[in-house]
């Protein structure tokens, strides 16, 4: 399967696409431009600048969304006021990257390191009221993060260790019971964003492989979706159906001449229904 370009390279590194009908469609971050995109019903482009980095977001049940910003979360209200919750850190070096929101309302979002040092970042939940906590610490590329259809499973990658890997869920006791899911050979890409369908299989992009994989609950490899550009960074299944795989790409490490295709937009129709995206309890 090949999944087709739908809008230009109008990300310099897209991230984090979500599906919300709450917000008319489809959008994604354009990550270290600290903006947040949205895909028009005409095919046109909105863009609203939010921080110097803006990581990952997720609907707020109320209306508006949460967003991971560089060090920290925004809260966007239904009528679009922004407002800054306090800062998690104050050490310059690390930096936001991806999130998502368990069953019970909470958001999720996990660290890096700019100069990906080894175990440098954590992944912090932020609370309805707007308590944070770490749910997972020393990680080194925290990326791709979301729940199996009945809650009770949460798939993780951290982009350093070629993985993704599994957590046992429940609401008290958070993330427990880590374990390897699915090895990824180096030389087929890096484990960067993903998302779970409503069959329980798991969608990850392949960053620098050209690709996104599906696997089954077993871990068994049984869809791909080619994209002519190397550097895929996460997906999202939307549209009516909830059976549009939407795949976000990346300009990072390229000359201004190269690869015209990279930070674009791209979709597959891939037969699969995703589940309407969890949204923030706050």
């Amino acid at each position: 399967m090949r999944a087709e370009q739908i809008t230009d390279a109008v990300a310099f590194h897209g991230e984090g696409p979500v599906w919300s009908p709450a917000w008319g469609g489809l959008r994604w971050v354009d990550m270290l431009a600290g903006d947040v995109l949205s895909l028009r019903a005409d095919g046109t482009i909105g863009r609203r600048h939010v921080d110097g980095v803006a990581a990952a977001l997720r609907p707020r049940r109320g209306g508006g969304a949460v967003i991971g910003v560089e060090r920290g979360f925004v809260l966007e209200d239904a009528d679009g006021t922004l407002t800054r919750l306090p800062e998690l850190w104050t050490d310059q070096g690390i930096r936001m990257n991806e999130g998502a929101c368990d069953p019970d309302g909470r958001f999720h979002c996990g660290s890096m390191a700019y100069d990906k040092r080894p175990g440098a970042g954590a992944l912090y939940r932020l609370d309805p009221d707007g308590a944070t906590a770490v749910a997972l610490s020393g990680v080194t590329i925290s990326n791709g993060l979301d729940w199996s259809p009945d809650g009770a499973l949460a798939y993780y990658s951290d982009t350093a260790t070629q993985r993704i890997d599994v957590f046992d869920y429940e609401g008290a006791s958070g993330l427990t019971g880590r374990r390897a899911f699915v090895s990824v050979p180096a030389e087929d890409g890096a484990p960067d964003g993903l998302t779970v369908d409503a069959e329980g299989g798991v969608w990850v992009a392949l960053n620098q492989g050209g690709e996104v994989r599906r696997y089954t609950p077993a871990g068994v490899l049984d869809e791909v979706v080619e994209v002519p550009v190397r550097g895929v960074t996460a997906c999202a299944l939307g549209g009516p159906g909830l059976d549009e795989l939407y795949i976000t790409t990346s300009r990072e490490g390229l000359a201004p001449d190269e690869v015209p295709a990279a930070g674009s937009l791209f979709r597959a129709a891939v037969g699969v229904r995703g589940r309407p995206v969890r949204g923030f309890a706050g």
